[in-house]
C-alpha cells in the first residue's frame, strides 16, 4: 500500500504556494488533481455557485458508456490528434499513463474565453506544466488528499484491478514531484466535499478580475 507520510504537512487545508502577478482578465482557472482527488465533484459543485464554462479536452481514448462528443471530452483518433499536433492546433498536449493523448486546442481556449463566464480547465500536471510556460498568469489550483485516501477512493470504483490501482498511484507519486508549479493546494478531506467546494470558490472569487462575476 502507499503511504503519504508527511508530504502534505505544512500546507494546511488550503495552501497558497505561489501566485504570479496577474489581473486574470481572461477569467481562466486551472483545477487539477490526481485520481481520487475529487476534482470533478469540486467542479460540479462550483458550477452551482458560479457561472462557469468548462474547457473541454480532446483525447484519443475510447468512449465509455455514457460518453458523447464534448461530454466529457472531444473524442478523435490518434491519427487525427497527431495531425493536429503537426498543424499547430493544440495549445497543450501530452501522452498520459494509459498511452492515450490528451490536449486542448487553441480554438477551445478561444471558445471559453469568449463565453463571458469563468473558464474552468481540468488538466493533469503535464498539462499544467505546458500551460504555465505559455500563460504563466493563469492560476492553478491543485485538489488533493492523503495518498491512502486517494487509493481508497480509486478502489471504490467499479471493476478496478490491482494493476489499475498500482498504475494510477504510480502516476500520482510522479505528480507529487511537481506540486510547486501550483498556485494553491486544497485538500479534499473525506466527507468534507462541500467545505472543499467553498474553499475553491473563495479562491476563485479572490483572484484579480473575478470580482462581480
Amino acid at each position: 500500500r502507499w503511504s503519504c507520510g508527511s508530504f502534505w504537512e505544512g500546507y494546511g487545508s488550503v495552501g497558497r504556494i505561489r501566485l504570479n502577478g496577474t489581473n486574470m482578465t481572461n477569467k481562466l482557472v486551472i483545477i487539477s488533481g490526481p485520481s481520487g482527488a475529487g476534482e470533478d465533484s469540486v467542479i460540479e459543485g462550483i458550477s452551482r455557485l458560479m457561472p462557469i464554462e468548462r474547457v473541454i479536452t480532446t483525447t484519443t481514448r475510447l468512449k465509455r458508456p455514457g460518453d458523447s462528443d464534448g461530454h466529457p471530452y472531444y473524442f478523435i483518433s490518434k491519427e487525427e490528434f497527431l495531425r493536429g499536433i503537426e498543424n499547430g492546433k493544440f495549445f497543450e498536449h501530452a501522452q498520459h499513463y494509459n498511452d492515450n493523448y490528451y490536449g486542448v486546442t487553441f480554438a477551445e481556449i478561444e471558445r471559453v474565453k469568449n463565453s463571458g463566464k469563468i473558464g474552468i480547465w481540468k488538466i493533469d500536471y503535464k498539462g499544467v506544466q505546458q500551460s504555465k510556460k505559455l500563460m504563466p498568469e493563469v492560476a492553478a489550483i491543485l485538489i488533493t488528499a492523503p495518498l491512502e485516501i486517494l487509493e481508497q477512493r480509486i478502489r471504490r470504483r467499479s471493476q478496478v484491478t490491482d494493476e489499475y490501482v498500482e498504475e494510477r498511484m504510480a502516476y500520482t507519486m510522479e505528480w507529487m514531484k511537481h506540486t510547486n508549479m501550483y498556485d494553491y493546494v486544497v485538500e479534499n478531506e473525506e466527507g468534507k466535499l462541500e467545505q472543499t467546494i467553498e474553499k475553491v470558490r473563495a479562491i476563485i472569487e479572490g483572484l484579480d478580475g473575478m470580482g462581480g462575476v
